[in-house]
């Protein structure tokens, strides 16, 4: 599937108002029922107590502390994001925690993690990529995964937009660009080329969100 968009459509880093009241915002779009989806999608990673957990787009933090309720002090969870705002949230919420650290690092780019995690987790972040760099993401995904590791994504299902419903397509009026994109995709498809072999899917919002693991293949 070729596509027209460009790295300048790409409105994946969220700052300035949008950044600082970012969980309060998803509560508001979504009626009030984030939290409840949010809750169910981490306990679908199905998190193993001493699980090492890479984060691409911690944002402020609310999907590690989800993370965490399953972890024991064998886990250990690493976040990466660059947003200022962002970053300095997740700080805060974690200073002195034992076990999990957020660092400032880009994604679509080459990363220093080697077979050492059993679980990457990206939530509404890869759609906001063109596909060259979402290739990147998954490649450094595939490194950093033990062998049988899943990278685990949570975003949009794949769909056809014109027979979606009414909100969705208000929805992808203010989303990126290149979420469009993203749900035209075969992401298994992808994910197989890429080095995965089984997945484990989830539908949630009526089958137009979706956490999709895949597991690296040994």
């Amino acid at each position: 599937m070729s596509s027209t968009y460009t790295r300048e459509d790409s409105k994946v880093e969220v700052t300035g108002l949008e950044a600082r009241y970012y969980d309060l915002l998803m509560n508001v779009v979504t009626g009030g029922t984030y939290p409840f989806f949010i809750r169910n999608a981490i306990r679908e990673m199905q998190v193993q107590p001493g699980d090492r957990i890479l984060v691409f787009g911690s944002g402020t933090g609310r999907n590690l502390a989800l993370m965490d309720r399953y972890l024991d002090g064998n886990g250990e969870i690493i976040g990466l994001d660059i947003g200022p705002e962002m970053l300095a949230q997740a700080r805060r919420r974690f200073r002195g925690h034992p076990y999990i650290q957020i660092r400032e690092q880009r994604i679509d780019e080459p990363l220093p993690y080697q077979a050492s995690f059993d679980k990457v987790f990206i939530s509404f972040v890869l759609h906001g990529f063109v596909q060259e760099d979402r290739l990147k993401i998954i490649a450094n995904a595939w490194r950093a995964l033990r062998p049988s590791g899943e990278f685990i994504i949570l975003d949009y299902n794949e769909f056809d937009l014109r027979q979606a419903m009414w909100p969705v397509k208000i929805v992808f009026k203010l989303e990126c660009p290149l979420a469009t994109d993203f749900i035209g995709r075969d992401w298994q498809s992808v994910l197989r080329e890429q080095g995965f072999d089984v997945f484990r899917a989830y539908p949630h919002y009526l089958g137009y969100v979706r956490l999709l693991a895949a597991r690296k293949a040994e």
